[in-house]
């Protein structure tokens, strides 16, 4: 993937002494001397006296377009040299472009599938990608950066009306601070943290959902994911305002060669206006390890030759 370089002054590609303004889309016509190259010597043309003929008004007419002549050439000269030292963001409309161009400077970045792919969401530190189902999207922007798919559209959230909720989101991240040694484990410790993430108080100190009331466990069970054997602990939520939650963490190793653990965060809103739980499986069947088209083989071993 490329990323279009910011506007700046950047070396010719046709003139290595000078350096020419890149306007974040196109060279525009004003150079400058690169540091420590000396500018040449300009000297005003000197005037050509076109000897008379026979004719004394052709020999006038000769003349005065001589002159004409020199005097462009001259205004010319002053403007080429006044440019290199103007700001190009006051200069005026730049001349015509000239007849050799050259290719846009560039900057690449590692290539990421997803950013070309609508239908998948890729983690590219843990490995996996995430499917967009129907009436799920990648949004714009994501708290923390993490991959992250949600359902489409959002709607003021029910304990802080100037904020917008999603009914449902689902996250993938590496954990940190942990010593659960198994993805069971894991699931366990990583489910209160979820659903504080998730129903307690935002970053900038709202509480979406009026906080969480209480919970219950709903579901606890080994789950194959990417190839790999991991656990899901699910809970329904009850929080201050609103229908409440169904709250998911789903923990398994990288199908990267390191096997470092992974937890996938899954929150739905509860009642009519929810995504339906099933939605939760389908898109645990729908993580793949990257670069592939199939979950990597059902009752996958936690670790090669286990």
């Amino acid at each position: 993937m490329s990323m279009t370089t910011p506007p700046g002054w950047y070396p010719d590609p046709t003139t290595p002494t000078v350096e020419r303004w890149w306007d974040g889309t196109a060279w525009s016509a004003h150079t400058r001397l690169l540091p420590g190259v000396a500018p040449l010597p300009v000297t005003a043309p000197q005037a050509v006296v076109v000897p008379p003929r026979a004719r004394p008004g052709r020999s006038v007419a000769l003349g005065a377009a001589a002159v004409a002549a020199v005097a462009a050439t001259v205004v010319v000269g002053v403007l080429v040299l006044g440019g290199e030292d103007e700001d190009p963001g006051t200069a005026g409309p730049p001349p015509a472009s000239p007849t050799t161009t050259s290719a846009a400077p560039t900057t690449s970045s590692s290539a990421d599938p997803s950013s070309e792919d609508p239908t998948r969401v890729a983690d590219q530190l843990n490995g996996i990608s995430l499917p967009v189902i129907d009436g799920w999207e990648k949004p714009r922007y994501t708290a923390g950066g993490m991959p992250t798919v949600t359902t489409v559209g959002t709607y003021p959230c029910p304990g802080a009306p100037t904020v917008d909720c999603r009914r449902g989101t689902v996250d993938s991240r590496t954990p940190s601070g942990t010593d659960a040694a198994t993805p069971e484990a894991l699931a366990k410790e990583d489910i209160a943290l979820a659903a504080d993430a998730f129903y307690e108080d935002d970053v900038l100190g709202n509480r979406p959902y009026g906080g969480i009331v209480s919970h219950r466990q709903i579901a606890a069970r080994p789950a194959v994911v990417a190839g790999r054997t991991g656990y899901l602990v699910r809970w329904r939520v009850t929080t201050g305002k609103g229908p409440g939650a169904y709250v998911q963490s789903l923990a398994f190793p990288s199908p990267l060669g390191s096997e470092s653990p992974v937890v996938v965060r899954f929150a739905f809103d509860a009642g009519p206006d929810g995504p339906p739980l099933a939605a939760m499986d389908e898109i645990i069947r729908g993580i793949l390890p990257i670069g592939s088209t199939t979950n990597g083989g059902v009752g996958a071993p936690i670790t090669p030759g286990s």
